[in-house]
């Protein structure tokens, strides 16, 4: 192994179990040795599946949630949840809406509609005692550093721990699901017989899928001990899997307004689609906007990603917050505000009366749009301010919002397009810049899913972007599609055979200093030799293909024999190649974390091989101390604690 040192001798990893603050160098005592890309083959890398009998697939949306299963023995059967009890007018309860209910003592009362009847018939003098909470699940996506002890607001201004309320939520899906499972197959369901998969942005960072992770098992859905019994699914790539296998008769083409286009109705998209067709799925959800770009590789049917996973905030809650400062301009931002915190239970009912008359926008709509104002919204207005509502609109410049006779807010159909045109033209903006990319050319379908997808005005936005350059689908059950596709993904992991990453990611490392190349500050001489600090050893670069199962390899050599635990800081970027980590836009992201005790050996100098994996939905650590061939424990860690 002598020559193999002398090749790799030069660098020496930046083992920061204790960072100094002297260039960040911590105790340059690990080398690694063989940097590598290896590709395992399928019978290396596929450890024995567990046998489950049912894949329940949970998308835990930011607006509405629900659940859908398949036994493995009829992949091609897929059930959706039973209908919710409740429900509202104009809206189709499929799924129920993300809200969730606890007591006053923080115990879990109810979710989805029972959450949201319960807290609406409560008296408000109690209804204050009470925390409810919806639309929370963006909070993944907005807190920078994300960690276990992040905290929520509920509707009455109380903070909660996210990670509670993430796992009280899929306690009631795993409640839900086993029931019916139960019911179905005639006697108690076992936990242990069910693939879990839970659904997430594809723009999400590792941190928050770690969170969804750690929710799970806080909820008992799985154990820590059975990782692989749960699969975080992207939501882009499962509506993807959904809509390669979508029938004539499931879709609506936009192009030609019918559901088929010169094939029968009986054949499949996919059928329409050849050995390597590229097709966009644009996400269009409550809380975010995802776009993944696909290729098909049949026969199998297996996809391949050919551009990084993008998207952002645009989801259609951002219609609301526009809604919001409306009332915020009509009415004054300090009595909106005391409004939701006095009266919290009726802000919910007036931002219902707005949910269904939002999806009545159409673009060629001419008559206007009737919102019902709770009447505690206009006698507490009343209290607050000393004059009517009535007054207030007439006050206000805002024109094209009329107070009516009959106690509502009446908006003519311009004025509703005004808030949606932020958010549809961040989409479309968006999309722009994706199909500018040269990766991103040829495109011959777009299919546009998820619940937004269903607005018309959403619809007629992207057709005049894409002028025909792609034909635009939209399947039948949108606001399913992703759960079905969740499913499918469950039952067969595999599908998607090569994707990309969204960020680079790797190490810092000491370099052997050479003069001319590396800048003098980042000179450190140990020992009589010269290094370079803060070198950054690359894993893998942003937008690098990376097949599943494909590893990246490193050797590490604890500093000192007695040493337990080796501790190395993993940095991202989003720029693709990054020679320093102390570049701007470089961040320290996570820690790999190495336990090598109890695998003491004999050998005068210790080298852990550790393999990571990039090219799943979650990044995976293994390792392997090779003079003992023991399994190390190996984990990677996103969250900030």
């Amino acid at each position: 192994m002598s020559d193999r040192h002398t090749a790799t001798d030069n660098i020496i990893a930046d083992v920061m179990a204790n960072p100094s603050p002297a260039k960040s160098m911590g105790d340059p005592g690990i080398t690694p040795l063989s940097p590598s890309h290896i590709q395992h083959t399928n019978t290396e890398q596929v450890q024995s599946e567990p046998l489950f009998e049912v894949v329940v697939a949970i998308d835990f949306g930011t607006t509405s949630s629900g659940y859908a299963y398949a036994f493995i023995k009829e992949p091609e059967c897929i059930h959706t949840m039973r209908r919710w009890e409740g429900g509202d007018p104009g809206v189709s309860n499929q799924k129920t809406p993300t809200t969730i209910l606890l007591t006053p003592d923080r115990k879990f009362h109810s979710f989805g509609y029972a959450a949201r009847d319960f807290y609406h018939d409560l008296d408000p003098s109690e209804s204050k005692h009470w925390l409810y909470l919806e639309k929370f699940k963006m909070k993944l996506h907005t807190t920078a550093n994300l960690s276990i002890d992040t905290d929520l607001h509920a509707a009455n201004g109380k903070r909660v721990k996210a990670l509670d309320i993430f796992a009280y939520a899929l306690a009631f899906f795993k409640e839900q699901a086993l029931k019916e499972l139960s019911d179905q197959t005639g006697g108690e369901f076992d936990n242990n017989n069910v693939r879990w998969v839970i659904t997430v942005p594809a723009i999400w960072k590792m941190p928050a899928k770690q969170f969804m992770r750690e929710a799970a098992y806080k909820s008992g859905l799985v154990s820590r001990e059975n990782p692989e019994q749960l699969i975080i699914a992207l939501e882009p790539e499962a509506a993807s899997i959904y809509c390669r296998k979508l029938r004539l008769h499931q879709m609506v083409d936009l192009g030609t307004q019918a559901t088929h286009n010169g094939l029968s109705p009986t054949e499949n998209v996919g059928s329409g689609m050849a050995q390597g067709d590229r097709y966009v799925v644009v996400d269009c959800g409550g809380g975010t906007v995802d776009l993944t770009v696909h290729q098909i590789r049949l026969p199998e049917g297996h996809l391949k990603e050919l551009y990084k996973a993008s998207g952002g905030p645009y989801g259609s809650i951002g219609i609301d917050y526009e809604f919001e400062k409306l009332l915020c301009k009509i009415f004054g931002q300090d009595f909106i505000d005391q409004f939701k915190v006095k009266r919290p239970a009726a802000w919910v009912d007036l931002m219902i009366a707005f949910e269904s008359r939002k999806r009545a926008a159409a673009p060629e709509r001419t008559n206007p749009l009737n919102i019902n104002l709770p009447f505690s919204f206009i006698d507490y207005y009343k209290k607050f301010r000393g004059h009517s509502v009535e007054h207030a609109l007439r006050k206000s410049n805002v024109d094209f919002v009329k107070w009516s006779s009959q106690g509502m807010l009446r908006m003519n159909p311009d004025a509703m397009n005004t808030l949606f045109k932020p958010t549809i033209d961040h989409i479309i903006q968006h999309l722009f810049e994706l199909f500018e990319k040269p990766e991103v050319s040829n495109i011959k379908f777009l299919f546009l899913v998820g619940g937004f997808a269903e607005s018309s005005l959403l619809q007629q936005a992207v057709q005049n972007m894409l002028q025909g350059r792609s034909r635009i689908i939209i399947p039948h059950d949108v606001g399913l599609t992703i759960l079905k596709g969740a499913v499918l993904f469950g039952l067969d992991p595999s599908i998607i055979k090569v994707r990309r990453s969204p960020l680079t990611y790797g190490v810092g490392v000491l370099n052997r200093f050479v003069e001319g190349k590396h800048p003098t500050e980042k000179l450190l001489v140990k020992d009589g030799t010269r290094w370079c600090t803060d070198v950054f050893d690359t894993f893998i670069a942003a937008d690098q293909s990376v097949a599943l199962g494909e590893m990246v390899k490193r050797s590490y050599t604890p500093a000192k024999p007695s040493q337990q635990v080796i501790v190395i800081h993993v940095y991202c970027s989003e720029r693709e190649s990054v020679s320093f980590i102390s570049e701007p836009g470089v961040r320290k992201c996570g820690t790999l974390r190495l336990d090598v005790s109890g695998t003491e050996s004999r050998a005068t100098r210790r080298e852990i091989q550790t393999f990571m994996q990039f090219g799943d939905t979650e990044i995976r650590a293994m390792a392997v101390d090779v003079s003992t061939g023991r399994t190390v424990k190996a984990s990677i860690d996103f969250l900030s604690h």
